[in-house]
C-alpha cells in the first residue's frame, strides 16, 4: 500500500440511548446533512415499535439489526480470464454496515405513509426474521453457498 490508511473517526453516541450503534444508523439514514431529522425519524420509529409489541424499541431495533447481519457475501474474483463469485466471510465492522443499510433501503421501499412508520414496520419484522431486509440476508447467504466451489480462490 503506498498511502497511510485514513484514521478512524470518533463517532459520538446518540442523546437519547447514549449509543454510539444509533448514531452510526441515524448518519447512514441521514439526507443532505439534516441529522436532527434522521434523529426524529429514528426515535419516533423506536418509539412506535415499542407501542406496537409492548417490548423495549432499542433491544427490538438491535435484534432486528441482528437479523439482517450477514456473515458471508460474494466478491468477484477474476481468474484465467474468467470472473468468479468467490465467498467472502464479511469483516465485523463490514457486517453492521450492510445490515444498517439493508434496513435503512428496503424501509424506505415500504408502502407505508411516513419514513419513521415504514422504518418501524422493517424492524418489527426484521425483529421476527421475516421482510425485505431478512429476505437480502438470506439470498446473499444462499447466493455464497451456490459459489462454494469457487471458495479455494480467496485471496
Amino acid at each position: 500500500m503506498r498511502k497511510s490508511k485514513p484514521k478512524k473517526r470518533i463517532i459520538l453516541p446518540d442523546p437519547k440511548f447514549n449509543d454510539v450503534q444509533v448514531t452510526r444508523f441515524v448518519n447512514n439514514m441521514m439526507y443532505d446533512g439534516k441529522k436532527s431529522i434522521a434523529y426524529d425519524i429514528f426515535y419516533k420509529a423506536v418509539e412506535l415499535v415499542e407501542q406496537k409489541t409492548s417490548e423495549s424499541g432499542l433491544e427490538t431495533w438491535k435484534k432486528a439489526l441482528n437479523n439482517v447481519m450477514p456473515a458471508v457475501e460474494v466478491k468477484s474474483r477474476r481468474v484465467g480470464g474468467a470472473n468468479f463469485q468467490v465467498p467472502m466471510e464479511v469483516r465485523p465492522e463490514r457486517k453492521i454496515a450492510l445490515g444498517m443499510k439493508w434496513l435503512i433501503s428496503y424501509s424506505r421501499r415500504r408502502g407505508e405513509k411516513t419514513m419513521f412508520e415504514k422504518l418501524a414496520g422493517e424492524i418489527i419484522s426484521a425483529s421476527k426474521g421475516e421482510g425485505a431486509a431478512v429476505k437480502k440476508k438470506e439470498d446473499t447467504h444462499k447466493m455464497a453457498e451456490a459459489n462454494k466451489a469457487f471458495s479455494h480462490f480467496r485471496f
